[in-house]
């Protein structure tokens, strides 16, 4: 199993779950041939997509999807509120636009949805299911509800988001609607708050975190390690060990290899 985030970040997330037989890309942010050029490096067409996945309708989730129905004709899966918000998705072939409700198999893999807190149609985390193992995928969280902490109870691998750093983002520059709005209960989570999360669930033995959605204004990406580092550490829990810690980036692949 191998978990490729292509891009994270406000300017485009992408993230590739490759299983043995099953290949699904996690939202659509970043430019077709992006995510075209990336799927190569990491050995897997285009065509190889058993469908993709969307968290939210945000520009920063979608923005790759018209270039990828329009040349591919993929699956895309969404939630049908989501499709409702989604102007671009006129332009696409009907048979491409796929409802996901609650759970769906692609192959060997069992996939299912979460709702998360987020100010967008209906925003949701998605967990994966394969044979013994789990994998998660939150981000875009105003907070972590009793809902979302059950998904992520038991992953062996997480995509979590750490969005900001507090004081970074209360001194910073953004005018106060906009931290407002990041502060909010429907807005991004802080690196605090994904410490203090990891530290309270039974995850699964080593389990691996990628450190996602980090703001390039109001956060850095050694200051969300090494936060949610010192909030393990203070639980008792040994990175490198318990948990090893991913920080991902804009522009750029970060991967494991189980």
């Amino acid at each position: 199993m191998q978990i490729h985030v292509l891009a994270s970040g406000s300017s485009g997330n992408a993230t590739l779950f490759k299983f043995d037989d099953t290949n699904i890309l996690v939202d659509a942010g970043i430019s077709a041939r992006r995510i075209k050029n990336a799927l190569a490096e990491v050995g897997t067409a285009v065509e190889d997509l058993d469908g993709i996945l969307i968290t939210h309708e945000h520009s920063d989730h979608i923005s790759g999807l018209p270039t990828l129905v329009k040349k591919y004709r993929l699956p895309i899966y969404a939630r049908p509120e989501t499709w409702r918000k989604m102007s671009s998705c006129r332009q696409f072939a009907p048979e491409c636009c796929r409802n996901f409700y609650q759970s769906m198999d692609f192959g060997a893999v069992k996939v299912e949805s979460f709702n998360t807190s987020h100010d967008a149609a209906d925003p949701v985390g998605y967990t994966f299911y394969e044979k013994d193992r789990k994998y998660s995928l939150a981000t875009d969280l105003g907070f972590v509800t009793d809902g979302v902490k059950k998904a992520l109870t038991g992953s062996d691998g997480m995509v979590l988001e750490t969005n900001h750093d507090l004081d970074m983002l209360r001194n910073g520059t953004y005018p106060w609607h906009l931290k407002r709005r990041i502060l909010s209960n429907r807005g991004h989570l802080s690196n605090v708050e994904a410490g203090r999360t990891l530290a309270n669930l039974e995850l699964g033995e080593h389990c691996q975190v990628f450190l996602a959605h980090i703001s390039k204004e109001n956060n850095r990406r050694e200051l969300a390690e090494n936060t949610v580092a010192q909030i393990l550490r203070d639980q008792g829990l040994e990175i490198g060990a318990d948990i090893t810690l991913h920080v991902t980036l804009p522009d750029a692949i970060v991967s494991w290899k189980e």
